[in-house]
């Protein structure tokens, strides 16, 4: 157990923090303490079923990591191992993201004691330039990683107007797709706790067509019971070179660096509190892990289904949509695989854009509504290149080696934060409990630094 970190004295001393976000709690009060009121009824139910019930109408931040992380790289993930590895791969999505789970949990825990703005804690309770270091990480991430929103986006619209006998250009598919993002995204700044409630509704129901659309597909396909079971049981991990990677690779970049930054201020934004703990939770359950898991399972396995069983091994989601119509026909197949994609390239986009805001914002200290904040999330659709011009390989490159290297360091931050008395005071986990979770958030530490040397070196 870490007692304080460098430069704590007592507890009171976490005052000088920036804390909460006045984007809800001064321009929408009363909304939020009807929520808090609302919760606190559904906290007092004596069955855990009742109260999850209960939980479900107010989840919201889970699904906007799930928005994120659910992207082309998952998709380009989830069809490779499909596609080459069969069904024996399929324990690794889960397992990637329930470490993601734990950390995100202690995460939350330190926001809702706390309420203090993670940038600012880094600035003043480790040191300036980690913070520096993690915002600025964050922030071409969510540039470059539009990149491939745009490019696949684009690329799999087309492919949907094809099936259906229209056709449109590169130039009006990606302005089409640049003009919902911006809208959605902007209604996150309005200032109010519906607005916000509205952003995390509409990803939220983008998400779970998604999931309906490759449900949809591997029904189609058809499941190998007996293999679904054992790939997501028997932990196999391949003797290969290749098979080794791929899972380490898996392990450490289920979650991004952009997610550890987006997370907290989805929360601060919302003005949970103490209150939400269990919310919390559930939510990191439900709208984080269990999307991510279906969404991810449902391609490999749809995958496996068509690709691996003939030996087939293709390029992207647009050579897979292909290769599904003739086995499952044009519509069930290709239309609503494409149409699955595109959720997942759509709602990255939209959470790229947010993510901007929300880094900016810190950085140069405004708040998230007007002008400015509608500026700094412009500054993600950079990557509307991307639908027209094949990103410069050594960009992804460069991106991914500094992403990499901060991942383990912010989680080691978080964990040192976790078990720092001088921060958390009386909220510090302590005993059997406090192990436990100190344990997992080691083994989630070493994961993600497992998994990041790999695909360092994987790209020397």
């Amino acid at each position: 157990m870490v007692a304080s970190l460098p430069g704590e004295s007592e507890v009171g001393d976490r005052g000088e923090l920036r804390r909460g976000l006045p984007l809800v709690e001064e321009r929408d009060h009363e909304s939020l303490e009807r929520e808090v009121t609302r919760l606190r009824t559904i906290n007092a139910q004596p069955h855990f079923w009742q109260r999850w019930r209960g939980y479900w109408g107010l989840s919201g931040p889970g699904w906007v990591q799930s928005a994120l992380t659910l992207g082309a790289g998952s998709a380009g993930s989830a069809i490779f191992a499909g596609s080459v590895f069969g069904y024996q791969l399929l324990w690794v999505q889960p397992v990637a993201m329930l470490l993601g789970v734990v950390m995100f949990s202690a995460i939350g825990h330190q926001l809702l004691v706390t309420r203090a703005r993670p940038y600012d804690v880094f600035w003043k309770r480790l040191h300036p330039s980690i913070a520096l270091f993690w915002g600025l990480n964050v922030l071409l991430a969510s540039i470059v990683w539009q990149l491939p929103q745009y490019s696949l986006g684009t690329a799999v619209s087309i492919d949907i107007l094809d099936v259906v006998g229209l056709r449109a250009p590169k130039g009006v598919v990606a302005i089409a797709l640049l003009g919902i993002g911006t809208t959605v995204c902007w209604s996150y700044g309005r200032g109010s706790h519906k607005a916000i409630r509205v952003f995390e509704r509409t990803l939220k129901y983008m998400l779970l067509v998604m999931v309906a659309c490759f449900m949809l597909v591997l029904i189609k396909t058809g499941i190998n019971w007996s293999e679904m079971f054992k790939g997501y049981f028997s932990f196999h991990v391949p003797r290969s070179r290749e098979g080794v990677t791929v899972v380490l690779g898996q392990l450490g970049a289920a979650v991004g660096v952009n997610m550890t930054f987006l997370y907290p201020y989805t929360l601060l934004a919302r003005g949970w509190r103490k209150e939400h703990k269990g919310l919390k939770n559930f939510d990191l359950g439900a709208s984080m892990f269990i999307p991510f898991v279906l969404a991810t399972s449902f391609v490999t396995m749809a995958c496996a289904n068509t690709l691996w069983s003939r030996g087939v091994r293709v390029e992207g989601a647009i050579d897979v949509a292909h290769a599904l119509a003739p086995l499952v026909g044009l519509t069930s197949g290709r239309l609503i695989f494409s149409l699955g994609i595109l959720s997942m390239c759509l709602t990255t986009l939209i959470v790229e854009m947010l993510i901007c805001g929300f880094v900016l914002s810190e950085m140069f200290r405004f708040e998230l509504h007007g002008r400015a904040y509608r500026a700094s999330t412009m500054l993600a659709n950079i990557g509307i290149v991307g639908a027209f011009y094949q990103t410069p390989f050594w960009l992804p490159v460069i991106v991914s080696s500094f992403n990499l290297l901060m991942m383990p360091v912010a989680y080691l931050c978080f964990f040192l934060l976790q078990n720092s008395k001088g921060y958390l005071g009386g909220d510090v986990s302590r005993g059997f409990k406090g192990t436990v979770w100190n344990f997992f958030l080691i083994v989630a530490i070493l994961v993600v630094g497992a998994g990041a040397a790999v695909k360092l070196l994987s790209l020397l």
